[in-house]
């Protein structure tokens, strides 16, 4: 009886020491920041990944900041919120059909000279999204 063979393929573009070692598949990283990393120490790499995990924190709260900043500057005073109610216009977010129930704010937004109009406002990752309500001073 002939002994039994396992045959094993390598993956495409990893050595046979890399696939035995079990080595990470690679993220999607630009080339020119995932080679230099592949060359650098178990202690380098720890390093490198700790400031980009601080790094990262940093950004999420830079963001944060900017929203908040953001929607202080331009979210609409309790006097124009009390005037779309006197109009009956709804303020609740559940009552717009794109609006997030959380992170939205009312603000005033000029679309060209002389033209202005309420909308929902709110982040969506690195963009911002509006949505129409109504004229600040709406035609009698």
């Amino acid at each position: 009886m002939l002994p039994h063979r396992v045959m094993s393929f390598p993956l495409r573009g990893v050595t046979m020491s890399e696939e035995s070692l079990g080595k990470p598949p690679a993220p999607d990283l630009p080339k020119y920041l995932r080679e230099p990393l592949e060359k650098q120490s178990p202690e380098r790499l720890e390093t490198v990944a700790t400031y980009a995990q601080e790094l990262a924190d940093w950004k999420r709260q830079q963001r944060q900041d900017e929203l908040k900043q953001r929607r202080a500057e331009e979210e609409v005073d309790e006097e124009q919120l009390a005037e779309l109610e006197d109009r009956e216009v709804s303020t609740d977010p559940a009552d717009y059909e794109d609006v997030p129930a959380s992170g939205a704010y009312i603000t005033v937004k000029e679309t060209k000279p002389g033209y202005f109009y309420y909308y929902f406002q709110w982040r969506d990752g690195d963009t911002w999204k509006n949505e129409y309500i109504t004229p600040v001073n709406p035609r009698d």
